[in-house]
């Protein structure tokens, strides 16, 4: 059973539940993996609200490598998920609202995607860029905010 208070989720891929967990080395991992220069980098590339098939392999293997099973992208790649496209969209969401904290956290309903169905985030902005239209890191966080903007 996944451990949510350890960003743990849990997903039947392959028709086997497996935990994931994103650990910073598996953060690290996952910074090489899609080119990103820096954790701020990943957070942008999320918060655009695109997700490329590219970008769930990677996400949802490194999750699993976070958790301790030893495998490949490309077995990753090869698993199937009931649910298709939009299932394999809502892991990798769920997967980063548990490791950086979104408002689902606790093991409620479960995510429909980067947004819900209605369009609202996890963290109850107004969508993927919160009230103030800035575009959110990752779910349940806040946009960094200049000095000058205090």
């Amino acid at each position: 059973m996944a451990n949510r208070h350890r960003g743990e989720i849990a997903v039947t891929l392959d028709g086997r539940e497996r935990r994931l967990r994103l650990t910073l080395g598996a953060l690290a991992d996952l910074e090489t993996a899609l080119g990103a220069a820096d954790m701020g980098d990943l957070a942008r590339r999320f918060a655009a609200g695109r997700l490329r098939a590219r970008d769930a392999v990677a996400v949802l293997a490194a999750g699993l490598r976070g958790a301790g099973e030893a495998v490949s992208d490309r077995e990753v790649a090869a698993m199937a998920i009931d649910g298709g496209a939009p299932a394999y969209a809502a892991a990798v969401a769920e997967l980063l609202a548990a490791t950086f904290g979104g408002a689902d956290d606790g093991g409620g309903a479960e995510p429909t995607g980067p947004a819900g169905e209605d369009g609202a985030d996890r963290a109850g902005g107004a969508g993927p860029a919160g009230e103030d239209g800035a575009a959110r890191p990752f779910p349940g966080t806040t946009p960094s905010r200049s000095a000058s903007a205090s």
